[in-house]
Formats: structure tokens, sequence, C-alpha cells
């Protein structure tokens, strides 16, 4: 039986995914297949279902440029928003027949006599001239391995699997971990349970939550005249993009939202014994920050306990902390984020000296060139890899990089060439220079851990700068960057492939 072959192989339906499918189709590409391996399209807002979830990007930033929504409801969208834009774009953009839903990619590895990606998935095998990888770093769950943890009689979930059928009214609950996801959910819980018990290692810096719903009349706006709309766009993008010279260059410019943030928690909790528990001691930006109005005021409910002593053990009835105080629940709740470095989806791509991702990016050390492509994965581009990120929404970066692979593609067409690979020297260069730029910026040097950074402390989270530099340096495929490979055909099957000098 002989393998369907396919221009392009995507893997993830999200944000990622979606947006290269549609931007194939806008090009004229159409042998494309998306693989996903939930039953559902939305990468993120699929999984991510817990109550409150919510964007903490604005609305019109966080949607495709070439795919406008006029009617959003809210400033700031919730996660059944967010989902059903994402499915009207795939009807829309006419995607269901190129989309394989429910079907879990095994491995894709690199067949260098042939010059292309041999994709095998769960329900069939494919080949593809090209591969992107559009996982997304949010997509596996990061669950401490507590010691006992098997043992707990009750019920046990991470935010990204939330247990919908499990009621937690009148129940004594755990709540492991404060970071962004626990921030929205922790308000909705508390009114319904009998007892919370929340385990803060370290605290988050919240700031007031500007969002309310978008008026009909700006609505109706947006959709009459969309220069509107995009202007909006533009201009929120500034908004967020002001923070840029404080986070990279000079983390003392951002006082002031620190200054906000003390005094958001100073006017919502008045024990000043939990004030203390909750008030960061790095500076602002160096953890993820976020938006509540409800989050302070949930902790200080007299049903509400926060703990900062560690975890110990689990045991049947109640999580032990490490001065032995048993803490007797009866649900655990994890808000513990997701593993960026460590994703499972890198132990299933292997490159063109055979090696995986993930042995490639031993102890979370990844790297690649402008976030995008990466030495010895030929013809492989990855969404929202490592320092690609910007601070602003990441459908930005997406889009930026999808556009650097159309201009791959048609400079792979116009010279005849059938694989791209980064150059070593290339890659490295921007290694080191990213690095140095980012020495001084406040995921470094704010006194934090956090999952921006590798375990050597490597920042492989952020792009150096503003978006419009990104934007800039990704706005055209340059050759001499890579090594250029052409297939030597079925006659010399056993042979490698030849470089063509750049």
């Amino acid at each position: 039986m002989t393998d369907t072959h396919l221009r392009v192989a995507i893997i993830g339906a999200g944000f990622g995914g979606l947006g290269t499918a549609i931007r194939l189709h806008q090009d004229g590409i159409d042998d494309f297949a998306v693989f996903e391996r939930a039953e559902t399209l939305g990468g993120t807002w699929q999984a991510n279902t817990y109550p409150g979830a919510q964007c903490d990007i604005p609305s019109i930033l966080y949607s495709f440029s070439f795919a406008p929504k006029p009617d959003w409801s809210r400033l700031y969208p919730l996660q059944e928003e967010i989902q059903q834009y994402l499915e009207d774009c795939a009807d829309s953009h006419h995607l269901r027949p190129h989309l394989h839903l429910g079907t879990e990619v095994v491995e894709a590895a690199w067949n260098g006599t042939a010059q292309h990606w041999r994709v095998e998935t769960d329900r069939g095998t494919y080949t593809a001239d090209i591969l992107v990888a559009a996982m997304g770093p949010f997509s596996e769950p990061s669950v401490p391995n507590l010691p006992g943890l098997d043992s707990f009689d009750g019920a046990t979930y991470h935010s990204a699997c939330w247990n919908h059928e499990h009621d937690v009214a009148g129940r004594r609950v755990a709540v492991v971990g404060t970071g962004a996801s626990a921030v929205q959910f922790i308000p909705r819980l508390q009114p319904q349970v009998e007892h919370m018990t929340v385990f803060q290692r370290t605290p988050t810096w919240i700031l007031p939550h500007p969002d309310r719903p978008v008026a009909p009349r700006v609505q109706r706006l947006f959709a009459k005249v969309p220069a509107t709309q995009r202007a909006a766009r533009k201009a929120l993008d500034l908004v967020q993009e002001a923070l840029v010279p404080g986070l990279v260059h000079r983390p003392g410019l951002l006082s002031g939202a620190a200054a906000l943030g003390r005094w958001h928690l100073r006017r919502q909790v008045e024990d000043r014994t939990l004030a203390e528990k909750l008030t960061p001691t790095y500076a602002f930006g160096c953890k993820r920050p976020t938006f509540s109005n409800r989050y302070y005021p949930a902790l200080a409910s007299d049903n509400v306990d926060v703990v900062t002593t560690g975890i110990d053990h689990v045991e049947r009835d109640a999580v032990v902390t490490v001065d032995g105080t048993r803490h007797e629940v009866d649900t655990i709740v994890f808000g513990t984020g997701f593993k960026l470095a460590n994703n499972s989806g890198f132990s299933r791509l292997r490159g063109r000296d055979g090696r995986l991702l993930s042995e490639q990016w031993a102890d979370g050390e990844m790297t690649a060139y402008l976030g995008t492509t990466i030495e010895n994965f030929p013809n492989m581009f990855m969404l929202l890899g490592p320092n690609s990120v910007v601070y602003t929404s990441q459908v930005v970066t997406i889009e930026t990089q999808i556009d650097y692979l159309l201009a791959a593609l048609h400079a792979m067409d116009d010279t005849d060439i059938d694989s791209v690979e980064v150059r070593a020297d290339i890659q490295q260069d921007f290694v080191e220079d990213t690095d140095r730029r980012l020495a001084g910026s406040v995921w470094n040097s704010g006194g934090c851990s956090s999952y921006y950074l590798s375990p050597s402390g490597r920042n492989f989270t952020f792009w150096p700068g503003f978006n419009a530099s990104f934007r800039r340096r990704l706005s055209t495929f340059d050759l001499s960057d890579y090594r250029l490979g052409k297939s030597l055909g079925s006659a010399a099957a056993a042979a490698e492939s030849k470089e063509v000098p750049a």
C-alpha cells in the first residue's frame, strides 16, 4: 500500500495548526493535512475547560489578523468563545476535509534519501515534504510527583484535564499551585466548597482586571468599518509592547506596575499575615503576572487557608506538609502548569541523523533559529519554538512564523530545492546573541525561578525585543542561512542527499 504524500503535514489543530492551514489554503496549497490527537480542534482552548478559563490578552489581538471577528462579546474572551471562534475559522476557510481529528502522530522521521518526512500515525502513514510542529507549549500538563499520591482515595485532576463529573460542592478541596489557571478557577470554586486549602510555593503578581463587555455599538462599528478594528488591534498591540523596555532592558521601569500590584493586594486583603504570604519577593514580570478582581477576595474568605509550607507527601485522606501538619481533603486540583521543556511530542520527531528532538534537547536545553527552524531537522518549522515568544498576543508570533514558512516554500520552489536545514553556525550565532541580549532582562535577573528558564538557567522562551523586530527578522527567508538539499531520486535510494551550496 502506497503512503499518502502531502506537501505539508501539520501536527496540532490549535491556533498554530489552524492558522497554518488557512494560510496554505489562501496561498493555493491544498495538499496538506492537520493531525490532532484530540477528538476536537482548538488546542489549548479545547483542553482547558476549567471554570473561569479566560484569555489574558484582548480578544481582537488574540485572533487572526486574516480572520477578524467584529462581535467579540468581551474585551478578554472566555474559553467557550475562543473555542467557537476556532471552530468557525475551520468552517469558513473549508478546513474540515484536511482535519484528521482523533489521530495521534506516533513518529515523524526525516528520510534524507527521499528528502521528505515519514509521518506515522495511529490511523495510517503519510509522507510529507514539509513538517509543521504546532503542538504548542501548553499541551502537556505538569503534575508534581508527590509521594503517596497514588494512595489518595479522593478525586485528583489537573486544570487542563478538568473533571466536570466531580461536584466540589460541600467538599474539602486542596489546590496545588497558584499560577494563571489557579488564579482563574479558585474564585469559581471557593463559594461552592466546604473548605479550600491552597498550597502556594510562590505568590503571583496580580493586577486589577480591565475586562468588560464589548458594547453592541462597537461591534457594529467593527463590522461596518473593519479598518477601525484593525486600528484598535494595533493600538492594543502597542499597549502590550510598552512593557518591553522594562522586561528586556531596564527592569526598574516596571516599578509602576509593581506598585499597582501591591496597591491591589492591600485594598483587597486586610489580614496582614495573609497579605504578607501573597506579596511577591521577586521583580514584577519575572514570573508571569496575571489579572483578577476576585482572586484575593476568594483567598481572604473564611473557608480558605493559604499554606506556604512545602508538601511532603499525600495520604489516603490528606496532604501532609514538611512540618508534619495533616490537611484533610477529599479532592486535589493541580494548577501546576505545563511541561514546556519536556513535551512528549519532542520524543516523536526524528531528525537527519536519526536523533530524536528530545535527545537533541536533553536536559531542557532547547535551541532553534528564529524560534522556528532547528539544526538537524530539515524542512521542519516549529511554531512557538524556543525564543519566539513576544510580549503580546502569541497569535502575532504564529502569524509571523507562518509567513516565514510560506516564504521558505516559495524560495524552495523558485530554486528547485527539496530541503532546507538551518546551518549549525547560523543557529549558534542566533542563540549566543539572544542569550547576550536577554542577560539583563527581568526574566533572567528578577530573582525568581520560572518555566521561562531551562534547568541551566537559559531563557529559552522569549524573543529579546519588540515584536516588530521579530517580524522584520522573519520577513524574508534567506537561503544562505540554510543547508540546501536535493533528492537523488530512486536510482540512488541508498545514498545520502546532496547538499547544494548556499
